[in-house]
């Protein structure tokens, strides 16, 4: 395994970024003491629809195609969204450890070409940001901070790789992710997408919800080593870990103020902050959490105002008798109120379809439903729909139900 030195490697990402933006990579400036400059209350709605291209989920349909057939699809999700009344998309373009730009940090994505490190001979992220905004939608830039591969075999990633750094990774449940527990790690994957924010003219940088991995059962998270030199002054290796992840919540909301302060930051956790039976001030759900299960104190990072927007992933049926849809949007509303943080709610239109288990998935109606409901709360200004593939298709007529119900004429993001 090639061996990177750490300092080489971090040195080279400072001085990328101190070039582009014309002064220290690493300066950061204090938030102001009012709310955060996301949307004002009483403009138009947010629309969105995530375009997922990990694995190909969303686009390309797969991976290894031309240039132009690339550009082509992508187009055509745009267009969708412009047809369905939408008025912003959320590109995953850091899928894994990698990029869907020249990035100086990391390798072209393998989801592009079919091979890790080759140069797809265009710019995908350019031209989302060039044509999504030329049809009126804004390009919210999705990356996902820890994960490396969905596979375990170093010899698959190229040779130049930064996970190759000793002591930079962990395996995990068959995958390996960046260990949030060094910070040389934080931070360099903060300058990995930050180099995105000083190329292209973002409207924002969003997070889904993977920051330590979901649990696999049977499997141990290896931080070992990371909590012995680093854990020190913690009560417990769970308050380390959530001390990793709100630092680098708030180290990224410090840099992308200083750097480009009208770039919104929005972050799409699991839409379950924390059960009431293990916190009086948690939701009336039973189920897994971001708090205790990801380290993830997403409740935190909204009453800090760390983030602009938060798009909980309300994947679940109204009704539902462990994570009601209708228990969690008051409680998100209820949670952003006063903090100045945007909400948009996180919708599962994958699960809509005629031969669903679920008889509230099987109806049309359950999204437009959903939709109805959350405009009943102020504190809403939005709906986010996963994903792209399933907005074009509209397997069972959800998203075409919602739109003729509640999208009558479109609307601009801003």
């Amino acid at each position: 395994m090639a061996h990177i030195g750490r300092r080489a490697l971090l040195a080279g990402a400072a001085a990328v970024i101190a070039a582009a933006t014309g002064g220290p990579a690493f300066a950061a400036g204090p938030r102001s003491s009012g709310p955060p400059p996301g949307r004002a209350a009483g403009t138009p709605e947010f629309r969105g629809m995530w375009i997922a291209t990990v694995s190909n989920v969303d686009w390309p349909s797969r991976s290894g195609l031309s240039a132009a057939t690339q550009r082509k699809e992508l187009l055509a999700l745009l267009d969708t969204a412009v047809r369905r009344r939408l008025n912003a998309v959320v590109l995953q373009v850091r899928p894994a450890a990698d990029a869907l730009w020249p990035s100086p940090f990391e390798p072209w994505s393998q989801w592009l070409t079919g091979e890790q490190g080759v140069d797809p001979g265009w710019d995908p992220l350019g031209t989302a940001v060039a044509e999504a905004h030329a049809r009126g939608l804004e390009l919210h830039a999705w990356f996902n901070p820890y994960r490396v591969a969905n596979h375990t075999d170093f010899d698959r990633l190229v040779p130049e790789h930064p996970a190759r750094q000793d002591g930079w990774t962990v395996e995990y449940g068959g995958k390996l992710y960046y260990n949030p527990g060094v910070p040389e790690v934080r931070r360099f994957v903060q300058d990995a997408m930050l180099d995105a924010v000083t190329r292209y003219p973002l409207d924002a940088v969003h997070w889904d919800d993977y920051f330590y991995p979901y649990p696999v059962d049977g499997e141990y998270f290896d931080d070992d080593a990371a909590y012995e030199e680093y854990g020190g002054g913690f009560s417990s290796r769970a308050a380390w870990r959530r001390n990793n992840t709100d630092t680098l919540v708030r180290e990224m909301s410090e840099r992308l103020r200083a750097l480009r302060p009208a770039v919104r930051f929005g972050i799409s956790p699991f839409g379950i902050w924390r059960n009431s039976d293990r916190d009086t001030a948690g939701s009336q759900t039973r189920g897994l959490s971001a708090y205790d299960d990801l380290y993830a104190d997403t409740r935190k990072w909204v009453r800090q105002r760390w983030i602009d927007y938060v798009v909980p992933q309300a994947y679940w049926h109204i009704g539902h008798p462990t994570a009601d849809y209708a228990a969690l949007v008051p409680w998100w509303a209820k949670t952003v109120a006063g903090t100045g943080v945007a909400l948009y709610v996180g919708e599962a239109l994958y699960r809509c379809a005629a031969d669903s288990p679920t008889a509230a998935w099987r109806d049309p109606a359950e999204l437009s439903r959903h939709v109805r409901f959350a405009r009943g709360y102020p504190e809403v200004r939005g709906h986010v729909y996963f994903s792209a593939k399933q907005v074009a298709a509209d397997p069972n007529g959800a998203m075409a139900r919602l739109v003729a119900d509640h999208y009558g004429s479109a609307v601009p993001p801003r």
